[in-house]
């Protein structure tokens, strides 16, 4: 139950030096599209070391899925797990399943991109790259 709603690996993501996959949303009605939308337009500010511009690639936030409690779950495609030439992809059955794993393809090339339905993990309100945070030393023996 470790809430990480509005932590940075579910919001924006570097998938290389010049690129950043971020998350969007371009229904007007979500009670995200305002937030999403000043981000989007920050990150159109941000620059490389080299003062570029970065390349950006909008993941579509999954329409809303909420749990028993009528609380507003996580669900976003930016909580991916990079690995050893894969990219773990949360999904939700969701439309924009297909568009996140076409956009993630684009940003990480030269690996296999790997969907992995997260509706149950995000009921403890994180995902998968949360899911691998901080593991204690020697739990992996």
């Amino acid at each position: 139950g470790d809430d990480t709603d509005g932590h940075i690996d579910t919001l924006a993501r570097f998938s290389d030096p010049q690129t950043i996959c971020y998350a969007s949303c371009n229904d007007k009605t979500d009670e995200h599209y305002e937030s999403l939308y000043k981000m989007a337009e920050e990150l159109k500010q941000f620059r490389t070391i080299d003062g570029d511009p970065y390349h950006l690639i909008p993941l579509p936030i999954p329409k809303a899925i909420y749990n028993q409690k009528n609380q507003r779950l996580p669900a976003t495609y930016a909580n991916f797990l990079i690995i050893n030439h894969a990219v773990l992809l949360p999904i939700y059955h969701d439309s924009n399943d297909e568009v996140a794993i076409h956009r993630l393809s684009e940003c990480f090339p030269d690996h296999e991109i790997i969907p992995i339905d997260a509706r149950v993990i995000i009921q403890e309100f994180g995902s998968l790259h949360c899911l691998t945070m901080q593991l204690p030393k020697g739990s992996l023996a």
